[in-house]
């Protein structure tokens, strides 16, 4: 899983590149800071989802609800798994950019906190629409999302170039805050971040674990 996440993030800094024929630095330093995020929102978002699904197909989420452990404790464990998970891709994809393009990284204090909110909203909604929904349902979605993420999210490139409406919808969803903290922690003199865009990434996180949680003990 941890070599998965490191040739993803390595490919997009290095495969999105080849796309564009001599990418300035405006460019270069959208591709470095967008790899990380795109990282945390395919473990969170993407490949977590998939296994819940699969363990709910198999009986195992069944046989977890047997424990006698907090559902809260539960959902603490998995997610510190996660985030270590993750942690290898980042720091890699971020030193190969270095390496090979120089960006134009001017990495903030904020970095930590900055990924930690990403990374918990990531997996806080991966659990949310997987424990509400059927397997099937939820393997749909984290479909979605993964394309939606790479083609038509403002991560590796300026929201700007989208259309009004989809604008207006990533002002809602989580994943332009997640793209627009981290920029703004990894290149704080060219890029920063609203309030707007941490108060969005709490409420997600709030929702995403709330609901998995209120799912678990209902049932």
């Amino acid at each position: 899983m941890t070599l998965l996440q490191i040739l993803i993030s390595t490919g997009i800094v290095i495969g999105f590149s080849y796309l564009i024929p001599n990418p300035d630095t405006e460019t270069i330093l959208f591709l470095a800071t967008g790899a990380p995020t795109i990282v945390l929102i395919i473990a969170g978002m993407v490949i977590l989802p998939q296994q819940i699904g699969t363990a709910k197909t198999d009986g195992y989420m069944e046989y977890m609800r047997t424990w006698p452990v907090s559902r809260s404790v539960i959902l603490g464990a998995d997610t510190t798994i996660w985030l270590l998970i993750t942690l290898p891709g980042i720091i890699v994809s971020s030193i190969v950019a270095q390496l090979m393009f120089t960006p134009g990284y001017d990495i903030s204090w904020t970095v930590v906190p900055a990924l930690l909110m990403i990374a918990l909203t990531s997996i806080g909604v991966g659990y949310g629409f997987s424990y509400l929904l059927s397997p099937t349902a939820s393997m749909g979605i984290s479909q979605i999302v993964v394309f939606g993420a790479l083609m038509f999210s403002p991560v590796n490139f300026p929201m700007e170039r989208l259309p009004n409406w989809l604008q207006s919808l990533h002002e809602v969803l989580p994943i332009y805050s997640m793209a627009e903290v981290m920029r703004a922690s990894l290149a704080a003199s060219t890029f920063d971040a609203t309030m707007g865009n941490y108060i969005n990434l709490i409420v997600w996180c709030i929702l995403g674990f709330g609901g998995a949680i209120f799912i678990l003990n209902r049932k």
